[in-house]
């Protein structure tokens, strides 16, 4: 079929680094592959995003390709592609892969457009805010980012697509769940209590949490009530997790569980099958409202979140200290019904 395809070998970049991040981009992405070779994309992204385990099993995702430049800090260590020495090496890369264009969800395109000159790559997309973008970029349809008091991210990503005729009007971000983390989290999951609840404890920056004592305080209102509880993070969290539930009243206890241990997929597998998600502002409030569950951040004073009203709760205050589990939880039960 490629050989008889003459739709633009095409790969997406994603500039931003965060899971979340690429839930409210991959919409856009797959409309990208409906217009190029084979219905497909290869997506370039950070490997802090966790593509592969998010998007890599979607038909229209050809591969996923990590743009290793910006470590976390934890990781100690400088970036394959980090410098404009990185920057070189990572288009020589690419340069094989033969792209035809390169569609780039970034506001600042600059080392990506020196990639793609590496590359080969000679049709490049982009925002063309300023006017040194539109000498660099391919000549097509600019856009003005967003400035509005909304997270920008959703908000550039609908205008450039819509821009570029990828589509016509925006596209509430989803994902799909993989079968094979979706069997798993069935059965480990079968025994809890429902309704379940899924708490997101999690941070990628101590500004964003929450709290333990407030997590303490919540996960045991929703016992008392003979809901399940289920503490969701990655491994840094896996202590939280622990000092979470040995602080739940002994003989609720056993309706709380952790999960620390599980992949990215099984992350959103496991919010596939729970009644709501409560927690920080971190990618597991995205997942669960990308697969269509209510999701309720604990927000504080910082910019909303307009990408999916119908899914997305924001519990805002002046300080994130002043949101208490009481109004948490009055919220979750009002909202569930």
């Amino acid at each position: 079929m490629s050989g008889e395809d003459t739709r633009p070998l095409t790969a997406v970049q994603l500039q931003l680094n965060g899971m979340g991040d690429l839930v409210w981009h991959a919409q856009y992405f797959r409309c990208v592959a409906e217009q190029s070779r084979d219905g497909q994309v290869s997506v370039i992204a950070a490997p802090t995003t966790m593509a592969r385990e998010l998007i890599g099993h979607e038909p229209w995702v050809r591969e996923v390709i990590d743009f290793d430049r910006r470590p976390r800090k934890s990781e100690r260590r400088r970036g394959r592609h980090s410098g404009l020495d990185g920057l070189w090496r990572f288009g020589a890369e690419l340069a094989p892969k033969g792209f035809d264009r390169m569609v780039l969800f970034s506001d600042h395109p600059g080392r990506a457009i020196l990639v793609c000159w590496r590359a080969g790559i000679r049709t490049i997309l982009g925002f063309g805010e300023t006017w040194l973008q539109r000498l660099l970029l391919t000549r097509s349809a600019w856009i003005r980012r967003y400035r509005g008091p909304a997270v920008a991210g959703y908000k550039d990503a609908t205008a450039f697509s819509i821009a570029q005729g990828f589509c016509t009007a925006p596209i509430v971000p989803r994902i799909s769940v993989r079968p094979d983390a979706l069997d798993r989290m069935r059965e480990r999951l079968a025994a809890m209590p429902r309704p379940l609840h899924v708490l997101a404890i999690g941070a990628s920056e101590p500004y964003k949490q929450w709290g333990e004592g407030n997590f303490v305080e919540l996960a045991g209102r929703l016992a008392a009530r003979g809901h399940g509880v289920l503490l969701l993070g990655g491994p840094a969290e896996a202590q939280l997790a622990r000092d979470i539930q040995a602080r739940v009243a002994p003989a609720l206890r056993a309706q709380v569980a952790t999960m620390t241990d599980g992949t990215v997929a099984d992350s959103v597998a496991a919010l596939s099958l729970a009644q709501s998600c409560i927690g920080n502002d971190t990618g597991a409030i995205q997942f669960a409202a990308g697969v269509g569950r209510p999701a309720f951040v604990v927000l504080g004073p910082r910019p909303p979140l307009e990408h999916d009203p119908e899914h997305v709760h924001m519990l805002r205050a002046a300080q994130l200290a002043d949101i208490g589990a009481a109004d948490v939880e009055a919220q979750v039960i009002a909202a569930l019904g």
